[in-house]
């Protein structure tokens, strides 16, 4: 994005380890120390679970090869917004940003931060307005910390990220020198009348697997305050996709050592329990602790990325012009960032981010299709000429946007009202961008008449 010299601008000051940082620091957020439970229930046996937890992870690997190619042809601030806008059109692009900000990204912020807060409260008492509050202080706090530049952004970021690893490690470690392997029989599991695990059982775990997976994209956001980005980013993706999908396996292995398939099925917290089960309260309290390491540092992460599209938007003029505001001492969209903490917050303090977070996270995956398609259209265009070209082309992105599709069939069949009323929410948005555009035209006509 190029900018009037008198504006202050962002400044590059992310590095290929601050950003695999930020890639494996979103992506392993809370979900997967709960999350095995939801897959468990639809493939009822290690080997499906292992094999959805692999198909997740290529997946991600699959779509983080085609932001890898885009990212490296368009280095500028705001990532798949930029990627959607170039591949297909404005309108597309501004979608995005639309569903982002009103659900997608701010409704993530928020569930994140409650997820935190619940955590908290199992070292101290807390009733759901405290749970409430916890939460809300905790956005504002990383907000302030993104507010007063990315290079201290990015340092908590890595400083989180390293912390968290280590703890996984170690936990890990704990799980396999003091656990026994468990192979206590289950009737749940061993009855005749257990119905074959078929392709949609496989595809719905696939699909709750992907929800521990979330936010793989958002390294592409901060690009223009990336050095070198057109190098330092499809790196990033692709080492930090590796380490996140070899953690998880590696975590999903060790719950499956330490407890019986049935036990897994039926946990709300697996990693808890697994700890619970190896040395009781100390060991669950060391899990919550370690939750809670990984909710606020994933949380940081979303947090820095979100307010990279509003600010690219803004320049775009496709949004108020205030919205892409650099703060002349801090050289940050601190505009941006207020408005994205303020909206994340009120979602928590009013409860409304679950039904908007439930009925649109899915949608993020038709604009992964549409940004794969782009990605065909700028093969065909003159002038276009990424430095990294996404590996297994035509088949790798082909089967992403099948995959994709599928991903959407399935939420719109398993919840057809809910899912409707996302899409319209996201369509919503066409009106608004039109109105705005004619709104704009009109304005320049009129000044050029002045």
């Amino acid at each position: 994005m190029t900018q009037p010299s008198s504006r202050a601008e962002l400044v590059r000051s992310i590095g290929f380890v601050q950003a695999t940082a930020l890639v494996v620091g979103i992506i392993v957020g809370a979900a997967v120390f709960v999350q095995s439970s939801d897959i468990s229930r639809h493939v009822p046996s290690i080997r499906g679970m292992i094999l959805v937890w692999m198909l997740s992870g290529v997946l991600t690997l699959c779509g983080a090869l085609v932001c890898a190619e885009l990212a490296s042809a368009f280095s500028e601030t705001g990532g798949v917004y930029i990627f959607l806008k170039e591949g297909l059109s404005r309108e597309v692009g501004f979608l995005w940003g639309w569903a982002m900000f009103w659900s997608v990204h701010s409704g993530i912020i928020a569930a994140t931060g409650v997820i935190f807060a619940r955590f908290v409260g199992y070292f101290m008492p807390l009733d759901d307005r405290g749970i409430r509050v916890v939460a809300i202080l905790s956005i504002l706090l990383l907000s302030a910390v993104n507010y007063f530049g990315v290079k201290q952004g990015s340092a908590v970021q890595t400083v989180l990220t390293i912390a968290k690893v280590l703890a996984i490690v170690l936990i890990l470690a704990f799980f396999f020198a003091f656990g026994h392997p468990s192979h206590a029989p289950s009737p749940a599991i061993t009855s005749a009348a257990m119905p074959p695990i078929g392709a949609h059982q496989i595809i719905l775990g696939v699909i709750a697997g992907l929800f521990a997976f979330g936010g793989w994209h958002m390294v592409t956001y901060s690009a223009g305050e990336t050095r070198s980005p057109e190098k330092t980013i499809p790196r990033a993706l692709l080492v930090g996709t590796v380490v996140v999908t070899l953690c998880y396996l590696a975590l999903n292995a060790a719950y499956l050592y330490v407890l019986p398939l049935h036990q897994v099925i039926a946990s709300n917290r697996v990693a808890a329990d697994a700890a619970n089960a190896l040395a009781g309260p100390k060991g669950a309290a060391a899990i919550s602790a370690l939750v809670i390491l990984s909710a606020f540092g994933s949380l940081n992460g979303i947090i820095l990325a979100g307010p990279r599209v509003y600010y690219a938007m803004a320049n775009d003029g496709l949004v108020f012009r205030w919205l892409g505001a650099v703060h002349p001492r801090f050289q940050t969209p601190h505009l941006a960032i207020l408005l994205q903490a303020l909206w994340s917050a009120g979602l928590v303090a009013t409860d409304t981010y679950r039904g908007l977070f439930t009925r649109v996270i899915y949608t993020e995956w038709l604009f992964f299709a549409l940004m794969t398609i782009g990605l065909f259209r700028l093969r065909r265009k003159p002038g276009y000429s990424p430095s990294y070209r996404t590996w297994g082309y035509p088949l790798v992105p082909v089967f992403f946007i099948v995959a994709s599709l599928t991903i959407i069939a399935n939420q719109i069949a398993a919840e057809p009202l809910k899912s409707v009323s996302g899409l319209l929410l996201v369509a919503l948005g066409l009106p608004v961008y039109y109105l705005w555009v004619r709104r704009r035209t009109q304005g320049a006509i009129e000044n050029g008449h002045h």
